[in-house]
Parts: C-alpha cells; structure tokens; sequence
C-alpha cells in the first residue's frame, strides 16, 4: 500500500481482524499513550485468565498468539502505511502477559513494579531494547513486510526480558 500513514479510528478497527488483534481490541485506539493503555488491558485479562490457565496454556496463548500477532500486527501496519505505528499494542500485550506469567505467583505489588519497569524499558528503549529496535527498522518509504511485523513484537520482547532481568537480580539480592 502507499499513501500517507491512517489514524486508526474504531470502524477501522473493525473491517479486518488483524486490526482487532494488533490494536489490541481497542486499546491501542487511546489517543495518548497508547502502548500504556495496551499494557493495562493485558493486565486485566491476565488476571480474568489466570485462574484457569496453566504453564502449558500460558506457553501455548503466548507461542500462538506471537504467531498470530506476527501476521496481524504487518497487516495492520500495512493497512495504516506505517512500518510501526504506536497504536498497534499486540506486542504489549504479549510481552506483558509472559512478564506476568513468569513472575507468578506475584501480588499486586510486585505486578505494579513489574508493570513499571516494562513501560520503562519500552519507552526509553535503553540498550538492548533500541538495539532489537534499530535491528528491524526499514527505509522511508520501502514496502512494509514480515520483517517490520517481527520487528514490531522482537523488541518488546526483549523489553520484556530486561524486565525480567531487573526482577530476577532483585530476587536473588534481596530474597
């Protein structure tokens, strides 16, 4: 596609269901920060989920829903022409659902902690997270592909693994 970059709007949303999925079902439609907004709705329906899934599940919801997530988040980047629009929050959504998982059993506390330190490192992209970042960016105005859509959801994983990082060190330090 070319053209200039769309603004998501909900009927947008609604003709193509990749765009359900890399908006995250309307979440990532919030005008301001939505990758925030993203990262709250995985929050909540971990905690709707949670009490049924097992690791397996977890590991399956996360394996498939990357594999899913892959293809929805370039169609939708496609569909918008831009290579990684800040309304697409599947990636959130996913790093923030293994956080969690892999943290559990944590109270509300350390998820808070664990929801903070996660929007830190996707924001700010510090080190390795701009490093995954820069890894798929494309030139202006080249077609937008499978290796946008990767880079999409690769370095919000990898912000998901610092957060781990962070997490892991103070739980061996402290106790």
């Amino acid at each position: 596609m070319t053209g200039a970059p769309l603004r998501p709007t909900l009927a947008f949303m609604l003709r193509h269901p990749a765009r359900w999925i890399a908006l995250g079902f309307g979440s990532g439609l919030a005008p301001k920060a939505p990758g925030t907004f993203g990262t709250l709705w995985a929050w909540g329906v971990f905690l709707l989920i949670s009490p049924w899934l097992t690791d397996l599940g977890w590991a399956t919801l996360i394996g498939l829903g990357t594999a899913v997530g892959w293809w929805a988040c370039t169609r939708c980047a496609q569909h918008m022409n831009t290579p990684d629009p800040g309304s697409i929050v599947w990636d959130e959504v996913l790093a923030f659902w293994l956080i969690l998982w892999l943290i559990a059993p944590a109270g509300l506390i350390g998820q808070l902690i664990a929801f903070g330190l996660f929007r830190f490192f996707d924001a700010a992209k510090p080190g390795p997270v701009r490093w995954a970042d820069q890894l798929f960016k494309s030139e202006r105005g080249a077609p937008i592909g499978w290796r946008q859509g990767l880079g999409i959801l690769i370095d919000d994983f990898v912000a998901a693994g610092c957060t781990l990082a962070v997490i892991a060190f103070y739980r061996y330090f402290m106790g």
